[in-house]
């Protein structure tokens, strides 16, 4: 093992800089030559590689976003991409990949291990918590307190105005984001992909909670469980409330990491180079309880990773 690249690809995750500049310096003190792939699997499509050095990553521990830039690649989930892709790796001399993302970016290097034989190491850098194989991801804890203190101001205007406020946050197919925001709020309702709203039971929920002296509600929903405009417009009608809508959006993606997101991105990437150098050739690192382990990279986004709905129940009776 000689030389390295580095990628970050699918949306970008407050810590994917921190990452970075941890993989780039424990490369280096391991006499390991690191390549920069810029724009994700779009540029290495396109050749866009750069070397880095440790003093190419200094000042960026406290950055979010990437500074490698991150675009969502179709032209990867071909063949032709696929082949394309690994010519490029080769091309350069390339000995091992480590890939920074979710779900699709280890979709991706899969596929490119399969083609080209190079090792693949995944990095877990996601707002959604939605890959198997790791209790958290980078970013995850950042997403999470950037809407909480969101919500909380939100919450100052629901009880000095009695209204009911449904905020979306970020979550098109799971709920881990909505339902740790949801739990770590006090949100009355939170509204998850993984199970089905029943609007009446809501809103039936709502009119006690009026009934017993409750003001003001917030409700947490994923931006997949429905229609959050149809839903705000449906409890406004059935309750006669006043009901608002905020929707986060990509204000989650971004921001300083936490300090959970910063260490937590040094302790990846640290592993992603040691599997390297022992000689792994496809796993994705990740955390289980407070010890920092690998699994194999299929395993990540073969396998849906299951949401702890015993935490709705708690959010529900805690919220009452």
């Amino acid at each position: 093992m000689k030389k390295i690249g580095v990628v970050t690809a699918g949306g970008d995750a407050p810590g994917m800089n921190a990452t970075i500049r941890a993989i780039v310096r424990s490369a280096i003190y391991n006499r390991l030559e690191v390549i920069g792939i810029e724009r994700g699997y779009a540029g290495l499509l396109e050749g866009r590689f750069r070397v880095l050095d440790s003093r190419s990553v200094s000042g960026i521990i406290n950055l979010g976003g990437t500074i490698l830039r991150t675009v969502r690649c179709e032209e990867i989930k071909t063949d032709e991409g696929v082949e394309r892709a690994s010519e490029n790796l080769k091309r350069i001399n390339i000995d091992g990949l480590i890939a920074i993302g979710g779900d699709g970016t280890f979709r991706g290097a899969s596929r490119l291990y399969r083609t080209s034989g190079i090792a693949m190491i995944g990095v877990p850098a996601t707002i959604d918590n939605d890959v198997t194989g790791t209790d958290t991801t980078i970013g995850f804890d950042t997403a999470v307190n950037t809407a909480l203190n969101a919500i909380d101001k939100i919450r100052d205007t629901a009880t000095s105005h009695e209204r009911i406020f449904i905020v979306e946050v970020m979550g098109r197919r799971r709920g881990f984001l909505a339902l740790e925001v949801g739990l770590a709020g006090g949100a009355e309702v939170i509204l998850i992909p993984e199970i089905k709203v029943d609007l009446d039971k809501l809103c039936e929920r709502i009119r006690r909670d009026r009934k017993e002296g409750k003001v003001s509600e917030i409700i947490v929903m994923a931006e997949g469980a429905g229609d959050s405009r149809q839903i705000t417009n449906y409890v406004a009608e059935k309750t006669g409330a006043e009901v608002r809508l905020a929707i986060l959006g990509h204000i989650q993606r971004g921001g300083t990491p936490t300090a959970i997101s910063r260490t937590l991105a040094a302790e990846f990437g640290y592993k992603a180079v040691e599997l390297l150098i022992t000689g792994e050739t496809k796993r994705m690192v990740g955390v289980r309880g407070n010890e920092i382990t690998s699994v194999d990279l299929d395993y990540s986004w073969m396998v849906e990773k299951e949401i702890d709905l015993k935490r709705c129940k708690l959010a529900e009776i805690v919220s009452l």
